[in-house]
């Protein structure tokens, strides 16, 4: 198993970026799929809608935002895709969109992998 990073989708694509998966449910603005050179869009992995809509990218409401997400990761089928994508790639740079690279949903699926310990 390899290394997991983020990286916002509009930065420059690297060739250290291994394995490029937008973990977006939507489609980011501006951005030709051609030029993205991703390996997999994984929308399932993403917040739902609901819970997407309530933290609209609020910091204030971050840590409930975190909480509510890592419960929906529990429960969701998509994180045993990404496991197999992680185990059978040496570096997988998941991708956003979001502006602030503070808050935002990829880094919670970076905190949730490595709590799990990638197994």
């Amino acid at each position: 198993m390899g290394t997991l990073q983020v990286k916002r989708i509009y930065d420059p694509v690297e060739k250290s970026d291994g394995m490029r998966i937008l973990v977006d449910r939507l489609w980011p603005r501006g951005v030709k799929k051609e030029s993205a050179h991703l390996g997999e869009w994984m929308k399932a992995i993403a917040p739902s809608d609901a819970l997407r809509k309530w933290f609209h990218h609020d910091p204030v409401e971050w840590q409930e935002f975190e909480a509510k997400y890592m419960l929906e990761l529990k429960q969701n089928d998509a994180v045993k895709d990404l496991l197999d994508i992680i185990h059978k790639n040496q570096t997988v740079t998941l991708l956003y969109a979001a502006r602030d690279a503070e808050h935002n949903h990829a880094l919670v699926l970076l905190q949730f992998f490595e709590h799990v310990k990638i197994k």
